[in-house]
C-alpha cells in the first residue's frame, strides 16, 4: 500500500492564490490523501479534493489537537485585541509590532493542532504543512509533532519573546525540516533559524495534461472579444506589494500599438484601472476578487503572453511563473531575481526587461503586434525544475520526519 500522504493547508479558505491549485494536483496524483484545513476551505476546492478521493478535515482530532486549537482562537482574539490597542503611531515601535508577534504564536498553536491531528488520524506517515508561518518553528515541532513545513517567504522576524520561546522549545528541532521554494528564501531562513535543517524545493506543479489546447484559446478569445490580429496580455492574482504595478502602470501609458490588458484576481487598486480605461491604446477587462479556477484558465487561454513584473531583490517564488509553463503561456517578465533570470535565460517562451524600467516594458508590449513569443512546451516546467504533481507528492512522503 502507499503511505498516506497528509498535507495541512491553513489557507484553503482564501478565495485566491496558487495554493488550491497544488493541493488539489497533490491530491489527484497521490491517494490516499489526508487534508486538513484548520481555517477552512473553499466550496470549490472542497469539490475538488473530494472529486479526488482525498479525505478533508477541518475541526481538530485528538485531545490535544482540540486544546490547541482552543490556545489558538485565544491567541488570535488577543492579537485583534493589540492591533485595535497599537495601531496608532505614538506608540513604541516594539508594542506597534506586537500584533504581529502574537499572530505568530496563533498560527503556530493552530498549526501544532493541525498536525496533532493528521498523526491521529494517519499514524506515523508524514506530515507536510504547505503554508507555514515564519517563526517558531521549533515550537511547533515541540507541540504538534515531526513534520516539514514550507514557508514562503518571510515577512514579520521574531522579537525577543518570540526568540525566547524559540529557545525554550529547541527541542522540537529534530522533528521540523524547512522547505523553502527559492535559493533565496532558503538563505533567509538559514541566517534565522541555522540550527534548523532546510532545503530548496519548488512549492509549484505543472503536469504537461494541464497544458491549455488551441480549441480552447479560440473559444477563451472569442468570449474575450479578441480577433486573430488583436494582441492581449493578462495580469493575473492579486496587487501585492511584491508586484511592482507602478511600471506596467507607467508602460501601459508609453505603448504606441492597441492591446487589451485581462485582468483577474483582487485586491486591485481601483484608481489605477480608472486610468488604464481611458488610455488610448488600451482595452481594459477586468474581473475582481473572487474568481475560480476555470475563469483563471479563460483568461489565461485569451492572452497572447502574461506579465510578471515585481521589484528588484524580491526572490520568493513566483506562481505565475509556474502557470506560464503549466498553462503553455508566453512570458513577459522583469529581471528581479537573479537566480530567476538564469533560469530563463536562452528561454524563447519568456522575454525579460529591466525591473522598474517602463520604457523597455512598453517596447516588449508593442512588439507582440509584429512578433509572438513562443509558447512553452511541454517540457518547459522540467527544464526550469518544477516537479509534476506526482513527483512532489512522492517527494513529501519520502522526506524524513
Amino acid at each position: 500500500m502507499k503511505p498516506t500522504l497528509v498535507l495541512v493547508e491553513r489557507n484553503a479558505h482564501l478565495p485566491s492564490g496558487h495554493h488550491h491549485g497544488a493541493l488539489i494536483a497533490l491530491a489527484r496524483a497521490h491517494q490516499p490523501t489526508v487534508v486538513i484545513v484548520p481555517n477552512g476551505v473553499t466550496a470549490e476546492t472542497r469539490a475538488a479534493l473530494v472529486n479526488a478521493q482525498a479525505q478533508v478535515v477541518d475541526r481538530p482530532h485528538g485531545t490535544s489537537g482540540r486544546i490547541l486549537t482552543v490556545a489558538a482562537r485565544a491567541t488570535e482574539a488577543a492579537a485583534h485585541i493589540a492591533l485595535l490597542l497599537f495601531r496608532a503611531r505614538h506608540w513604541p515601535k516594539g508594542l506597534r509590532r506586537a500584533p504581529h508577534q502574537i499572530t505568530a504564536l496563533a498560527r503556530c498553536l493552530t498549526e501544532s493542532a493541525a498536525v496533532r491531528t493528521g498523526r491521529y488520524l494517519a499514524g506515523p506517515h508524514p506530515v507536510t504543512v504547505l503554508s507555514a508561518g515564519e517563526a517558531l518553528h521549533t515550537t511547533t515541532g515541540l507541540l504538534g509533532g515531526p513534520h516539514a513545513r514550507y514557508v514562503h517567504e518571510i515577512n514579520t522576524t521574531e522579537d525577543r519573546m518570540l526568540r525566547l520561546l524559540g529557545a525554550l522549545t529547541r527541542r522540537g528541532t529534530d522533528r521540523v525540516t524547512l522547505l523553502a521554494p527559492t535559493d533565496q528564501v532558503r538563505d533567509e531562513l538559514a541566517s534565522l533559524f541555522p540550527q534548523v535543517p532546510c532545503w530548496t524545493r519548488p512549492f509549484a506543479v505543472a503536469d504537461p495534461g494541464d497544458r491549455i489546447n488551441e480549441t480552447e484559446r479560440c473559444v477563451a478569445r472569442q468570449e474575450a472579444g479578441l480577433k486573430a490580429a488583436d494582441r492581449a496580455v493578462c495580469l493575473v492574482g492579486g496587487w501585492w506589494p511584491s508586484k511592482d504595478l507602478a511600471t506596467i502602470d507607467a508602460a501601459l501609458h508609453r505603448i504606441t500599438r492597441p492591446l487589451t490588458v485581462l485582468v483577474i484576481g483582487g485586491p486591485l487598486d481601483e484608481q489605477m484601472l480608472r486610468r488604464w480605461r481611458d488610455l488610448p491604446h488600451v482595452r481594459l477587462q477586468a474581473t475582481h476578487s473572487t474568481a475560480t479556477q476555470a475563469q483563471i484558465r479563460g483568461v489565461y487561454a485569451a492572452a497572447d503572453a502574461t506579465v510578471l513584473a515585481r521589484h528588484p531583490g524580491v526572490g520568493k517564488e513566483s506562481g505565475l511563473l509556474a502557470d506560464a509553463v503549466r498553462l503553455g503561456v508566453p512570458l513577459l517578465v522583469s529581471d528581479h531575481d537573479p537566480g530567476l533570470s538564469a533560469r530563463l535565460r536562452g528561454r524563447d517562451w519568456a522575454r525579460s526587461f529591466p525591473a522598474g524600467d517602463a520604457s523597455a516594458l512598453a517596447d516588449r508590449l508593442d512588439r507582440l503586434s509584429s512578433s509572438l513569443p513562443r509558447r512553452p512546451g511541454p517540457k518547459a516546467a522540467q527544464q526550469i525544475g518544477i516537479p509534476t504533481a506526482a513527483e512532489q507528492a512522492a517527494f513529501l512522503v519520502c522526506l524524513p520526519h
